[in-house]
C-alpha cells in the first residue's frame, strides 16, 4: 500500500528518510556526485544505499527533447537531468518507487503535450512558483522521499559546443564547431575539446559548498564530453573540485559512447578530462574488471592525474553496456573504507 509521507520544513528530510540518517550517522561520509543522465542517475542508485549525506550536482546543459522545448518556450534550466537524478534518488519503497515512475512519466499524445515528462513541468512550475531553483529542488525532493538533495551546477542555461575533427566526412581533417549538448552527444567526427556558451558561468553556490565540505567527490559515469567535462568549465565549481579536502573519485563508462567517444579506450578519457582540467588531481579511478584490456596502460594513465586503479564487477549481467545498483554500491562502499581518510565513517 503506498503510504503517504507528508511535506515538512525546508533543508529537511522525510521521516523515513530522517530515520536512515539517524542510524548512519557518524558511519557514512558526505559524498558528492557530479554529472547528468543516465550516468549520474546510475551512481546515485548506487551511493544512496550506501550513505545518508547525498548531494547530486547537474549539468544544465540540455537542449533536446522535452528539456530542449521547455528551455527556448520559457527560458528555464533544462530540468530533466534533475529530474532524472531525483528520480534515482527515490527509495526502494512503496512511496519512492510510485513517485519514480509519476515523474519519469512522458505523456503521448497528437499535441503540445507530446513527449513532456510530469517530473520536467513539475520543476518548472515551482521554479516560476518560488523564483528560487535550489528550494523548488528541495521541495520535490521531499515530495518524493528523496535520499538526498539535487542541486544544478549552475543557475543559467547553458550551450554546450564543441570542436570537432572529421564532423563533414568529406572533410576529415578539419576542425568544425558542432553546438548544443544532444548534437554534441551524437556527432560524427572526433571531439578535441568543448566549452560553454556563456563562458566562464556562475556556479550554484549551494554546489561549491556542498563540494568544499564533502568527504568524497565521484566523478562520472555518464556521457564524457556532454555530461561530466561541463562540470570542470564552470570556474567556481573546478576551483572548489581543486581545492577541497575530499577524496575524488572518477568513475569510468563501462563502453565508449557511439559518437562523442567512438573508439576510446578507458585511458583516453581520463587523458581527455586532464586536457580540460589540467591541475585536478584524482584520488581513484574506478573502472569494471571486463571494459579495461590493458590494465598496466590504465594504471600510468591514472597515476598521470594522481590516482590508484580499482577494477571491479559493475555491470549488469544481462550484456547491456549498464551499471547495477548493487554492485556500483559495493565498489564505491569498498573505495570509501580502503581509501578515505579516517574519518566518522570509518
Amino acid at each position: 500500500m503506498l503510504r503517504r509521507v507528508m511535506p515538512e520544513g525546508r533543508g529537511r528530510r522525510s521521516a523515513e528518510a530522517r530515520g536512515a540518517r539517524t542510524r548512519r550517522r557518524g558511519t557514512q561520509p558526505k559524498v558528492v556526485a557530479l554529472g547528468g543522465g543516465m550516468g549520474l542517475s546510475a551512481s546515485l542508485a548506487a551511493l544512496r544505499r550506501i550513505t545518508g549525506d547525498l548531494t547530486a550536482v547537474v549539468t544544465v546543459a540540455d537542449d533536446g527533447g522535452s528539456s530542449g522545448r521547455l528551455r527556448d518556450e520559457l527560458g528555464v534550466l533544462p530540468p530533466g537531468d534533475l529530474r532524472k537524478a531525483l528520480a534515482a534518488l527515490c527509495g526502494d519503497d512503496d512511496w519512492g518507487q510510485t513517485w519514480s515512475r509519476v515523474i519519469q512519466h512522458r505523456f503521448h499524445s497528437q499535441g503540445d503535450l507530446h513527449d513532456h515528462a510530469v517530473g520536467n513541468l513539475l520543476i518548472v512550475a515551482l521554479w516560476e512558483q518560488l523564483g528560487d531553483h535550489v528550494q523548488a529542488l528541495d521541495l520535490v525532493g521531499r515530495l518524493l522521499g528523496a535520499h538526498g538533495r539535487v542541486l544544478p551546477m549552475s543557475a543559467v542555461p547553458l550551450e554546450l559546443q564543441a570542436l570537432v575533427k572529421g564532423h563533414e566526412p568529406d572533410r576529415p581533417e578539419e576542425v568544425d564547431t558542432v553546438r548544443g549538448q544532444a548534437t554534441v552527444a551524437l556527432t560524427p567526427g572526433e571531439v578535441q575539446s568543448v566549452h560553454l556558451v556563456p563562458p566562464d558561468p556562475p556556479a550554484v553556490p549551494e554546489a561549491v559548498a556542498a563540494v568544499q565540505d564533502a568527504d568524497w567527490v565521484v566523478l562520472g559515469p555518464g556521457s564524457w564530453f556532454s555530461s561530466v567535462i561541463p562540470h570542470l568549465l564552470v570556474p567556481e565549481l573546478l576551483d572548489a573540485l581543486i581545492e577541497t579536502k575530499a577524496r575524488r573519485v572518477l568513475s569510468l563508462n563501462l563502453a565508449p559512447q557511439p559518437g562523442e567517444t567512438e573508439g576510446f579506450s578507458p585511458q583516453r578519457h581520463l587523458e581527455v578530462l586532464g586536457r580540460h582540467a589540467p591541475k585536478l588531481a584524482l584520488d581513484v579511478v574506478l573502472a569494471d574488471e571486463a571494459a579495461v584490456p590493458d590494465r598496466d596502460v590504465l594504471t600510468e594513465a591514472a597515476k598521470r592525474l594522481g590516482a590508484a586503479v580499482e577494477l571491479a564487477p559493475v555491470a549488469r549481467t544481462d550484456g547491456t553496456p549498464r551499471h547495477d545498483p548493487e554492485l556500483l554500491a559495493a565498489a564505491y562502499d569498498r573505495i570509501f573504507r580502503m581509501h578515505g581518510r579516517i574519518g566518522p565513517w570509518r
